[in-house]
């Protein structure tokens, strides 16, 4: 009797984000490099590499001491999809290597599940994952969405203008005491979380796909894609459980909107008011101080990490939530942009 073979196809899928305008980024934190496919950009785009290179700039580590000793230049080098600087319609593929790459650090805690990491969940759902610098779960994906991001910056109306900036981390909201407070965790061996606001302005009327499709939805959901994240806000957000319909709803008169609590964006569709997107982020997950875990035999183990660490995540986060907001703009710009052909 000829046996059966039984085959578990386990894969990590679902490594692309948009609709016409799509990205698709690969690579892990600590291999030879990480990288981005564009899909979708159009045809005819004077590409302005240099915007590129001053996102990647706004993220990039090791630029001072509030943020992880890494140092990575992210210099791209981009292969496909541009002629003499202008976009010809096929994809447009970025690389960008990994050179200060240092994985001894990880190595003391193989096949140990880390507090707050992805190494439980993965571990279950796939039976491996990478424990190095959090393979494909670490922020260092983040690079790919930048890039994307400022692509879509090009794509999108000269009239449309996208700004972030960090407002909170713990309990301080002016820059001093910021900074000042992720020094102490720093030393302390601990993180802090932080909330990052973006706004768009000069946003067309009319962007947004109802009903499963709505531009606050999509813009949720790329929100909640960027490692750290763990809440979003629209417009008024949390607040407008503590407010009446008279006092939330946003009045007009012969010169449009007398407020903005809906955060530009009425029934999935965009207003013409500006966006405004609130994003928080969790305390690092990788801290230097003693925690209870266990291995994957489900032994006790405690566990102090080694290695080289954001101590607040957020810090760095405003360009990346930027880039998200921009993706998806441009992706649903180039959706309504079909309806005129």
């Amino acid at each position: 009797m000829v046996g059966v073979i039984r085959l578990k196809l386990v894969f990590v899928g679902f490594n692309s984000f948009g609709l016409l305008f799509r990205f698709s980024s690969w690579g892990e934190s600590h291999g030879k490099a990480i990288g981005v496919v564009l899909d979708g950009v159009p045809a005819g785009i004077c590409l302005n590499l240099n915007s590129i290179n001053e996102s990647l700039s706004r993220r990039r580590p090791g630029q001072s001491k509030y943020m992880t000793s890494r140092k990575e230049p992210d210099q791209f080098e981009l292969l496909s999809g541009l002629v003499e600087g202008v976009t010809t319609g096929a994809p447009l593929s970025f690389l960008i290597r990994n050179l200060d790459v240092k994985s001894d650090a990880y190595l003391d805690f193989l096949g140990v599940y880390r507090p707050g990491h992805a190494d439980y969940a993965w571990d279950k759902k796939y039976g491996i994952w990478d424990p190095l610098g959090g393979g494909r779960a670490s922020a260092r994906e983040t690079v790919a969405r930048v890039i994307a991001g400022a692509v879509a910056k090009q794509i999108l109306p000269s009239s449309v203008g996208i700004n972030s900036r960090l407002v909170q981390v713990g309990q301080y909201m002016d820059m001093q005491s910021i900074q000042e407070a992720v020094l102490q965790a720093k030393q302390k061996g601990d993180s802090l979380g932080g909330l990052v606001e973006v706004v768009a302005t000069g946003v067309p009327v009319g962007l947004g796909e109802p009903v499963y499709e709505k531009l606050d939805a999509r813009i949720a959901y790329a929100m909640m894609s960027i490692p750290a994240v763990k809440c979003v806000e629209i417009g008024s957000g949390r607040e407008c459980v503590e407010m009446s319909g008279s006092s939330h709803n946003d009045q007009m008169d012969e010169t449009g909107f007398l407020s903005n609590h809906s955060g530009g964006v009425l029934g999935g569709v965009s207003t013409g008011q500006p966006i405004v997107v609130r994003v928080s982020f969790k305390p690092t997950a990788s801290i230097f101080l003693p925690q209870k875990t266990v291995d994957k035999e489900g032994n006790p183990v405690c566990l102090k990490l080694k290695g080289r660490h954001d101590p607040c995540v957020a810090y760095r986060a405003p360009v990346i939530v930027e880039s998200m907001l921009a993706v998806v703009l441009a992706d649903f710009f180039l959706i309504a942009r079909t309806r005129r052909l």
